[in-house]
């Protein structure tokens, strides 16, 4: 139940952190204006509030293991939202990445 907890934790702070950085580069880069970028902030902002509540105490842990998901979710996110088409080795990086968070989070510990 604690990996389905933390597991559920990942996918809700990765949809806040991919989403808000991406609500600040189409305010950016595809001027859609300032309450696009600040919403980008607000999201950004719950991210680091739901990272919070990891089972794991360990901030560098989690952060790292934040990046393997960042990854993974950014490819996702570019394919649902900007048309984006990875090719065979950005899914290979990904899936490497989503591997290497699970060891980090998942492995047995002392």
């Amino acid at each position: 139940m604690l990996i389905a907890r933390s597991a559920a934790l990942f996918v809700v702070a990765a949809v806040f952190e991919i989403g808000g950085a991406w609500l600040i580069w189409q305010g950016v880069r595809e001027h859609r204006g300032w309450l696009w970028m600040a919403g980008g902030v607000l999201a950004l902002g719950a991210y680091g509030f739901v990272a919070t509540f990891q089972p794991d105490a360990h901030f560098g842990r989690i952060l790292a293991a934040y990046g393997g998901i960042f990854v993974a979710g950014s490819i996702a996110w570019g394919m649902a939202a900007d048309g984006y088409r990875p090719d065979r080795w950005d899914v290979t990086g990904a899936l490497i990445c989503l591997a290497g968070m699970a060891v980090i989070m998942w492995a047995p510990r002392n």
